[in-house]
């Protein structure tokens, strides 16, 4: 649930401010709001550091920690001397790879002219003969001006390397190469040189592995600093006077008070109004809290005045990934592989809330297999007899019914919620007349798509929840405008709430594509297994490669389509727009 927030004002003098943030940094409550907009030498000269050390850990992390670091010196140096070191290091790196381009390209282009010194060439310009280097097209090679002496040198395909000697300064029409500025051999002798100096700068910036954590400690200490003038240079003043405005949680409103009280103070606290942008804190208990791994990678975070959709998230999206994925083997496979991840780094993990969400998400796959009699496809289980433990699952017609059954009810969740929340005003009867209409969707969606009969009630579905939405909507005296702001609102919503129904056969789509696949990869591997040995092991090759493309798609389906309509069906329904910005309390880390 969204956790009420206090707006809180705290008065200082300004020669007390520092000592005061100093303390507000320690008790860790207070999300605060610049009055200000922070700047400052301090800031900047942070900022650059910041941009330094974040260069050399960029730098490092991308070096195999597997480099032996043995014979690093381990001395106690200035972070800022060996960033630099670092920088320096990379930067002469990165010039010799990019003139070891220019030396291979040109050894490339000069091999097939042989060794000679450009220098000699030079000479024999200045002597009045004018040696050029072209490549002409082999049927032109006759067709010179008179008074040049031409020498083949080689060949590559259709292009003749031709030396071309004379007195006169004479241009061809063909394509003429520039006089390298070393020979071949110094190029070579060049490039080896290079790559040996390269190697020896890859082999001191491994040593400077050595030096990860001291950076990262420093980067968190310059972090720290940041924040902290970041609140100071952001103060509000008023002569002698400044003030820090911010929010925080009502149950940490006594501790503020108490700290406030303790160190003279100023202190006041409001509730939030309309027009204040309050930050959003989440608190829920552990198993609603799987979710939050998920909601973080999409960065989706509810306005404060919105709704914590996050327990039905958490159950819809277990449905939806179970009914996507739809199989009991790749369930299996996933639940090993996070097993094994949990094993092997679990120690190393801090927060294991995702391997939770994970094996739930493959029990959820598991089940829906089990039920549905699909393990790596369903086609060889019922070739033995094997039928699933709910037939109906296999009916194409059912199963559609059933996912526009889901969205009905899942919809029709989201208004109940909006309901609660509206009452005692009369704008919650709207939300039943939208109930209503989702309803009679539902049953057309049925009657269009897989022919069921319409309800005779159906049709006063649809009346009775017109009415209801045109008129309290907006209800006021003016009926007109009551009216038209309704039936406004019914142009908008009728037909979405018909394709939002219709918009969850997605989840018999998506599901039945993955044991369509699997099904396909199954026969081709069995009928190849039949003809030898070779065959069979063709067939093990396709099994693998069929099955491995719907583990890998699988989840990335859930991701489109189990997000999709938790996201954008669901919380166009509820009105969560995922206006929010996360509580991030000063002085306090993540």
């Amino acid at each position: 649930m969204i956790v009420a927030m206090k707006k809180v004002f705290l008065l200082l003098r300004q020669t007390q401010a520092q000592a005061a943030l100093e303390d507000l940094r320690i008790l860790g409550l207070v999300h605060v709001e610049h009055e200000n907009i922070p700047g400052g030498a301090e800031l900047s000269q942070i900022n650059e550091k910041l941009n330094l050390i974040q260069q050399a850990r960029s730098i490092l992390s991308a070096i195999s920690q597997k480099q032996s670091i043995k014979h690093a010196v381990q001395v106690s140096e200035s972070w800022i001397v060996v960033c630099r070191r670092i920088i320096d290091l990379q930067k002469r790196f990165d010039q010799l790879r990019e003139y070891s381009v220019t030396l291979n390209t040109g050894i490339d282009l000069w091999e097939d002219w042989g060794d000679f010194d450009p220098g000699e060439v030079i000479a024999l310009q200045q002597k009045g003969i004018h040696l050029k280097f072209y490549q002409i097209p082999r049927n032109q090679v006759k067709n010179l001006p008179p008074g040049l002496i031409l020498k083949i040198i080689s060949s590559r395909g259709s292009l003749v390397n031709c030396l071309v000697v004379g007195q006169a300064n004479v241009e061809l029409n063909f394509k003429k190469l520039e006089l390298p500025k070393l020979s071949l051999s110094q190029m070579k002798d060049r490039l080896s040189e290079d790559i040996k100096i390269m190697q020896s700068i890859k082999e001191e910036l491994a040593v400077h592995l050595f030096y990860q954590n001291d950076l990262i400690a420093a980067e968190e200490s310059l972090l720290s600093q940041k924040d902290f003038y970041a609140v100071l240079k952001g103060l509000g003043q008023a002569g002698e006077i400044v003030y820090l405005k911010g929010y925080i949680p009502v149950d940490a409103e006594e501790r503020l008070v108490k700290q406030a009280k303790g160190n003279g103070w100023g202190i006041l606290t409001l509730k939030p109004g309309e027009e204040d942008s309050v930050p959003t804190l989440i608190r829920n208990p552990a198993w609603i809290k799987l979710i939050q791994p998920l909601l973080k990678l999409l960065e989706l975070i509810p306005g404060y005045s919105e709704l914590d959709i996050s327990p039905l998230f958490l159950i819809f999206f277990s449905l939806f990934f179970g009914m996507i994925i739809g199989d009991a083997g790749y369930g299996l496979l996933y639940f090993i592989f996070t097993f094994i991840v949990h094993k092997k780094m679990g120690k190393k993990i801090k927060d294991k809330t995702p391997i939770f969400l994970f094996y739930l998400l493959s029990s959820c796959a598991i089940i829906w297999g089990i039920i549905s009699g699909t393990f790596f496809g369903q086609g060889w289980l019922a070739s033995l007899g094997i039928k699933p433990l709910v037939p109906l699952l296999h009916d194409i017609n059912f199963v559609q019914a059933l996912c526009f059954l889901i969205g009905a009810a899942h919809l029709t969740i989201a208004h109940s919620w909006r309901l609660v929340l509206k009452l005692p005003s009369l704008t919650a009867v709207a939300d039943l007349g939208w109930i209503s209409i989702i309803w009679a969707a539902f049953f057309l969606a049925k009657n269009l798509l897989l022919q069921d009969q319409f309800p005779l009630f159906g049709q006063w579905l649809i009346y009775g929840g017109i009415t209801l939405v045109v008129l309290f909507t907006s209800p006021q005296r003016n009926i007109l405008k009551c009216v038209g702001q309704g039936l406004a609102a019914i142009a908008l919503g009728l037909v979405n709430n018909f394709t939002d129904i219709v918009s969850y056969v997605r989840l018999f789509a998506v599901g039945l594509a993955g044991v369509a696949i699997a099904d396909a990869f199954n026969v081709m591997a069995f009928g190849s297994a039949k003809a030898g040995v070779g065959a069979f092991i063709l067939g093990i090759l396709i099994l693998i490669a069929g099955h491995g493309l719907n583990f890998i798609l699988g989840p990335m389906s859930v991701l489109v389509h189990g997000v999709r309509l938790n996201v954008l069906e669901f919380c166009s329904h509820a009105n969560v727009s995922w206006s929010g910005f996360a509580y991030k309390p000063f002085g306090r880390k993540e």
